[in-house]
C-alpha cells in the first residue's frame, strides 16, 4: 500500500476493493453520497476523497496517443449562459471550456481524450492536440482561429468551414466529438447534478474518459482489475492536496 493511493489510508483494503468494484461495475459510476450510503462510510468527505483518489488513477501513466483521423472541438460546459452573445463563452469566464478529441473508426468512435482548458487560444487548443495526438495524424476541426497553429506542424490539418446554423452544421462534420460532448453534459447533470466545480472538473473528465474508452468491454471484472493496477502506479494524494 505504501507509495500508492492507499498510502496511510485508515480504510481497510477489503473495503477499498468493494469501493472499486462499485465504481467500475456501475455504467455511469456512483456519487460520493451514494457511495457513503452503500458502504456505510463514516462521512461524506471520506467518500468524496476516495472517489477523487480513484479518479486520479483512471489515467494510465504513459498511455498511448490517439492516431489516424481525429476530430477535435471545444465545447462549453456548465454555467447558466442565458442571454449570452454567440461565442461569448470562449473567454472561459461564463462557462468551463472542455476540448474533446475523438478518433474516427469507420462510422463509429474510437478512443477519446478530454481536457479542461482556460480559453480557446492557440496555446490552449494546439497544445492539447500535441499532447494527445500522434505525429502524422489527421486533425479535423472547425474554422476557429485557435486551431490555425496546426498548419505548420507534423499533422495533417483539415479545417472545415461549417455551413448552416449552430449544432446542425457542427453535427454533420464533427458528429463524433459533438456526440461525446452531449454524453458528457448528460452525465455531469444526471450523475452529479451539474455541481462540479471548475477546480475539480478535470478529474471528472478523466473518469468520463475512462468509462467511455471501455464502454464496449464485455467483462466488468477487467475494469476492476485495470483500476487496481493503475492505482498502484501513481503517487499518493492527501486530503489536504485534494481540496487545495
Amino acid at each position: 500500500m505504501a507509495g500508492t493511493i492507499f498510502h496511510r489510508s485508515h480504510i481497510p483494503l477489503r473495503l477499498w476493493f468493494r469501493m472499486i468494484w462499485w465504481v467500475t461495475n456501475q455504467k455511469s459510476g456512483v456519487s460520493a453520497l451514494g457511495l457513503q450510503r452503500l458502504l456505510g462510510l463514516g462521512s461524506y468527505e471520506t467518500a468524496w476523497s476516495c472517489l477523487h483518489k480513484l479518479r486520479r488513477a483512471m489515467v494510465r501513466p504513459g498511455r498511448e496517443l490517439l492516431s489516424g483521423k481525429i476530430e477535435v472541438d471545444d465545447v462549453p460546459v456548465g454555467g447558466k449562459g442565458k442571454g449570452e452573445r454567440a461565442k461569448a463563452w470562449r473567454d472561459g469566464k461564463t462557462k468551463s471550456i472542455v476540448i474533446v478529441a475523438a478518433e474516427v473508426r469507420g462510422d463509429g468512435t474510437g478512443r477519446i481524450r478530454l481536457k479542461h482548458v482556460p480559453d480557446t487560444s492557440g496555446d490552449s487548443l494546439c497544445g492539447f492536440v500535441k499532447s494527445v495526438a500522434a505525429p502524422g495524424s489527421e486533425i479535423v476541426t472547425d474554422g476557429w482561429r485557435g486551431y490555425w497553429g496546426l498548419e505548420d506542424t507534423n499533422y495533417i490539418y483539415s479545417p472545415t468551414t461549417l455551413r448552416g446554423k449552430g449544432k446542425q452544421a457542427s453535427n454533420v462534420v464533427l458528429r463524433r466529438v459533438n456526440r461525446v460532448a452531449s454524453l458528457l453534459k448528460r452525465w455531469l447533470l444526471g450523475m452529479h447534478h451539474g455541481r462540479v466545480s471548475k477546480k475539480h472538473l478535470g478529474y471528472y473528465l478523466d473518469e468520463f474518459t475512462f468509462r467511455f474508452n471501455r464502454r464496449l468491454s464485455a467483462q466488468r471484472g477487467m475494469l476492476f482489475y485495470r483500476l487496481i493496477q493503475q492505482a498502484v502506479l501513481i503517487d499518493p494524494t492527501s486530503y489536504s492536496e485534494l481540496i487545495k
